[in-house]
């Protein structure tokens, strides 16, 4: 009887040593890691606009680590590689995301980088859906699963689906964007039968439709008003404001909530993505009030979302990540009043150049299939019909396209492939983004400041003004203070996996930072 009573306290005292020591190991890595990105979002509008933040900007300033000289190390700086960057750490070479979208030579189609025929869209329209499944890599969510330490939950969010997908790659439990012709927030059968309940009460509320007449006046630019009836208008007019911005972080903390996330005894992954300062900065430019009236109003918007994660998490035990896909070009108009260069082409300026000088060359035909941003795909069964080089058909076409005005450099894909490039900063950041399988023929650099956008402004060079973007971590055992030193976008993610003791993504091209690791 004694020997059974001692047996049963010792096994009730490992028990409970095993519990506490499982509850210590729980209690090393955040219970949440919440990655925020701010679409098309310059580091300069965390300086610009520094008096104007009280909210969770300021926050994440005055507590984050901040680093001064955060860079996009690829090109073009598009929205789809940089997500994809942020927890995967990998350049396009390896991720093989080379773009929004691109030529796809085996189905001779154009795709974008989440585009996937195989599954379909859930609560939308009857049209095929989105996945990660174009992206060759892992991200911080897949190896935080395949550690299997807990039971981890991983959701990716944004207005675009490409925003919300590829930061929380191929084995998240969801990921979500914003339908403009319903309204609703929608995902794909990639992640499940059907939506979760949660989201469809989320769509039944029809926060969206309470913009409906909405108004606001924005400081040196009048009144911003909503079309005042539901539908596909107001929810594009919702989309190209800050009132997005509200709606997703609304949907963001219903997530929270209803996904449990970081409240239980594993570590969670909540990626955001506020696509709505990208549509604003698109149409007014880099030094418009608009520009200046959104970031402010993002301020308050994380503000909000982190009293409210505060509430139902801590933000003691959340890490936040602030970064962004890219920043933009200002305004050619804006640039000639400043006496600086700059300007517009027509795309066709470009390109017509390059399929007149084959057609001198080689003869008649359609020698460009495609194009992805200022990159050509060439017609390769024309090229194999005619029995010719394809390397010296893209000699030729390389060499039309120095002549024409405001080209700053060609690449070949042979240049490329073997990589026989100059060693400066900018041609480093075109190789690291070739894909063989993916990448077009040739990749074209204007000079600084122009652009190939008739009205509005873009980005996508890998100049400092569309590479250099913010990036703040915030959370126990980061070591809060501004960072002067020259880092990488890829850097954050072996960052976070050094943190959280987990596998490296698989393409992975950063170093760790751990100058702010305490």
């Amino acid at each position: 009887m004694k020997k059974s009573v001692l047996f049963l306290g010792l096994f009730f005292v490992l028990m409970g040593t095993a519990e506490c020591a499982s509850q210590k190991a729980a209690a090393k890595y955040p219970k949440l890691v919440l990655l925020i990105a701010i679409d098309q979002f310059r580091y300069d509008y965390l300086t610009r606009f520094r008096e104007q933040y009280t909210g969770g900007l300021q926050r994440l300033l005055t507590r984050g680590a901040v680093f001064a000289n955060a860079n996009l190390e690829h090109y073009p700086t598009v929205t789809a590689i940089g997500h994809a960057a942020m927890l995967s750490g990998a350049t396009p070479a390896m991720s093989g995301i080379v773009g929004n979208d691109w030529y796809d030579r085996e189905s001779k189609t154009q795709v974008t980088s989440v585009s996937d025929d195989k599954v379909k869209l859930l609560g939308g329209t009857a049209e095929a859906g989105a996945s990660p499944r174009r992206l060759l890599v892992s991200t911080l969510g897949d190896e935080l699963k395949m550690a299997g330490r807990g039971a981890t939950r991983v959701v990716g969010m944004s207005f675009k689906d490409r925003s919300a997908i590829l930061p929380a790659g191929h084995m998240a439990d969801g990921a979500y964007w914003f339908d403009t012709r319903t309204g609703n927030f929608v995902s794909s059968t990639y992640y499940f039968p059907d939506l979760p309940d949660w989201v469809k009460e989320f769509n039944k509320q029809r926060l969206v439709d309470k913009y409906a007449g909405a108004g606001r006046e924005i400081p040196g630019a009048g009144d911003a008003s909503m079309p005042s009836k539901p539908g596909p208008e107001l929810y594009e007019s919702v989309y190209s404001s800050s009132f997005g911005n509200e709606l997703l972080a609304a949907f963001a903390e219903q997530a929270i909530r209803s996904e449990k996330l970081g409240q239980r005894d594993a570590t969670d992954v909540l990626t955001v993505s506020f696509s709505s300062n990208d549509v604003v900065g698109h149409g007014a430019g880099p030094d418009s009030p608009a520009v200046r009236d959104i970031s402010i109003r993002t301020d308050r918007i994380l503000g909000k979302l982190f009293e409210q994660i505060e509430g139902i998490v801590g933000l003691d035990n959340v890490l936040v990540v602030l970064t962004s896909d890219h920043g933009v070009a200002p305004l050619p108009e804006k640039l000639r009043e400043r006496k600086m260069p700059g300007g517009r082409m027509e795309g066709a300026e470009l390109f017509n150049a390059i399929q007149t000088a084959l057609e001198g060359r080689f003869g008649e035909g359609k020698w460009m299939l495609s194009t992805a941003g200022t990159s050509p795909y060439l017609n390769h069964d024309l090229i194999a019909q005619k029995n010719l080089d394809a390397a010296e058909v893209r000699r030729v076409a390389a060499r039309a396209a120095a002549l024409v005005p405001r080209v700053l450099r060609v690449y070949t894909w042979d240049q490329l492939q073997s990589g026989q490039v100059t060693g400066d900063r900018i041609s480093r950041r075109v190789l690291r983004s070739f894909n063989a399988r993916r990448s077009g023929d040739l990749e074209i650099l204007l000079e600084p400041y122009w652009i190939r956008s008739i009205v509005g402004t873009t980005h996508g060079t890998p100049y400092s003004y569309d590479a250099h973007i913010p990036l703040i971590v915030m959370g126990r055992g980061i070591k809060p203070g501004k960072y002067a030193q020259s880092v990488a976008l890829n850097d954050l993610a072996p960052t976070l996996a050094t943190l959280l003791d987990v596998e490296t993504p698989s393409g992975s091209e950063g170093r760790v930072l751990d100058e702010i690791l305490q």
